[in-house]
């Protein structure tokens, strides 16, 4: 993600001028028509009723079908083809925290061995043996050792908890990167903005007791402290977008910067020099803080405590770009991607537990069947593994985050990009908004549905359009993508990046604001305020003048247009 960059010239970042995107569908998709499609087209998923699907095991007898909050306990359905042989015909249920691996962690229930068996355990929520985010497997004893029988299992429902579930302030798709020192109400108002993304560090919020006036939040038998200037900071910019009624989407990034936040730094990102850094879900120091970090601002920005509501919360930018934002200097695909879920997984069920209501997004770029850094991984790649993940260890109703910027980044079309990374098949280079219905179709597939069947929320929380080679091109350019992704009924955010130019980003020819340096309004200022209103029709009409074809024809009937060479604008 390049909103609100910090060190900027970082020497792990390597950023480059090529993205993209793409989608078309109905969320309509019926619960049993998608089970009915996934049990015939992977063989390893077992249907459990209608309504549940569950992996079997990678090789073990065991599945945990299901794990789930009900009352003040955690209850898990356990089945098996073949019940394991053990020493006492007993099944021991293991509670481990995310980096605790096999039967390691604490024993939270027994039961007789079974074809199917239902184990019950406490929640012990907000205690310092709390479940709520921990992970369960099953084992038998065998020759007096204990024998891992299943695969992990997380807690999918941490809404059943929640103190609040406060009403969504979903109004419409047309959201921006505010300028804060821009950001009025009468300003945003006259944009029409319905949505904003901002940037939070953990850096920036959480201290220690040795702080004084540090906000103490009491955790699973732990005191946390958060900066009260900050934090407050945060209060104010919120409530205020809460205000004009606009929705907030917040993203929780990991600067590495703090001395507060050292053990939130992943071991394998220690001693890197990047803007963003893999959280730390390697020992109990770094995981507990994150669970309470998640508690703190679920809770803060519920709506329901004056401070504020965040209806929608990323968790890290672009991590798929391994050496630029989600630091860490494994170069295995899986092991990355494997310490990101197990943070997701936290970062979910805190808030979720705290309020209802909220989505939990990950983040990927455009960069789907190419990589311009050889230090990422492909987005598709890492949406896929991502995925595998989270169907394994039980099926939430996590969000996808998407950005698809034009390939090369500074290339002013939108509409008409460069036929050698823009195509219309899944091994396209780039998904940007002319190829997105790619990306959509592909969050179509039953094994990517959330858990009631239905295609998952997809955010486009970063799209910019340069005016580097002329007015014009931005203008349209914002008016092919807002109609675009107002075309798609999967996608509920286009994220304009940004309000303001900025100079940095200026050198490598991104003038993406719709204000100029000097505070200026750019013509795509008009061309934005205009889309999604009454006066929608003015902004089609400059846009198609400039295309040379109706932009709704062109939209409407999927008309994709590319053009030779590499995207150099000559």
């Amino acid at each position: 993600m390049r909103v609100n960059k910090r060190n900027k010239n970082s020497k792990c970042s390597n950023v480059t001028a090529v993205r993209a995107q793409g989608s078309v569908g109905n969320r309509k998709a019926t619960v049993l028509t998608a089970l009915m499609a996934l049990v015939l087209i992977v063989g390893s998923l077992c249907l459990v009723n209608e309504n549940t699907l569950y992996a079997e095991a990678s090789g073990r007898p065991v599945a945990i079908q299901s794990c789930t909050i009900s009352g003040a306990d955690v209850v898990c359905q356990l089945g098996a083809g073949s019940v394991p042989s053990g020493d006492d015909g007993k099944y021991y249920i293991y509670a481990d925290e995310v980096y605790q691996d096999g039967p390691t962690g604490k024993v939270v229930a027994t039961v007789d061995a079974g074809a199917s068996v239902t184990a019950a355990f406490p929640l012990s929520y907000n205690t310092g043996e709390s479940n709520l985010s921990r992970k369960f497997l099953v084992a038998v004893k065998r020759g007096g050792q204990m024998v891992q029988v299943s695969d992990e299992h997380y807690i999918t429902n941490p809404e059943a908890i929640a103190a609040h579930t406060s009403p969504r302030n979903d109004r419409g798709i047309k959201g921006i990167l505010p300028d804060l020192a821009k950001s009025s109400k009468e300003e945003l108002q006259d944009l029409g903005i319905q949505q904003i993304v901002y940037n939070m560090y953990v850096d920036d919020i959480c201290v220690d007791a040795s702080v004084q006036g540090g906000i103490p939040f009491d955790y699973n038998g732990q005191t946390w402290y958060f900066n009260n200037g900050m934090v407050s900071h945060f209060d104010s910019m919120i409530k205020s977008f809460n205000s004009y009624g606009i929705q907030v989407t917040m993203v929780l990034l990991n600067g590495g910067r703090s001395p507060y936040t050292q053990d939130l730094v992943h071991p394998t990102a220690v001693g890197g020099d990047c803007p963003g850094y893999a959280l730390n879900v390697a020992d109990n120091a770094g995981v507990s803080h994150l669970k309470a970090v998640s508690a703190f601002l679920g809770q803060r920005y519920s709506g329901q405590t004056g401070c504020g509501q965040v209806d929608n919360w990323i968790l890290g930018n672009e991590v798929n770009a391994r050496t630029s934002w989600w630091y860490s200097s494994s170069t295995s695909l899986d092991f990355n991607v494997n310490i990101y879920a197990k943070a997701f997984r936290i970062f979910y069920n805190e808030l979720k537990s705290q309020n209802a209501n909220v989505r939990v997004y990950n983040s990927i770029d455009q960069e789907w069947g190419r990589k311009s850094n050889p230090g990422s991984f492909l987005a598709k790649d890492y949406l896929d593994q991502f995925n595998y993940y989270m169907n394994r260890e039980g099926n939430i109703d996590w969000s996808l985050s998407y950005h698809p910027y034009n390939s090369p980044l500074y290339d002013p079309y939108a509409w008409n990009g460069p036929a050698v990374w823009v195509k219309q098949s899944l091994s396209t280079p780039y998904i940007t908004m002319q190829n997105v219905d790619i990306l959509i179709n592909y969050m179509h597939q039953p094994l990517f549905l959330n858990p009631s069947g239905q295609v998952r929320s997809i955010s486009l929380a970063e799209i910019g359009f340069t005016s580097s080679f002329g007015n014009e091109k931005q203008e349209a350019s914002v008016a092919y993508g807002y109609l675009k992704a107002a075309s798609l009924p999967d996608v509920d955010a286009f994220m304009l990046f940004r309000q303001t130019d900025d100079a940095h980003e200026m050198e490598s020819h991104l003038a993406l604001g719709l204000y100029d340096l000097n505070g200026n309004k750019k013509p795509a200022y008009n061309i934005y305020k205009n889309l999604g209103t009454a006066n929608e029709g003015v902004a089609k009409a400059r846009a198609s003048e400039i295309i040379g074809m109706d932009i709704d024809q062109m939209i409407s009937q999927n008309i994709v247009w590319t053009r030779g060479g590499n995207g150099v604008v000559q």
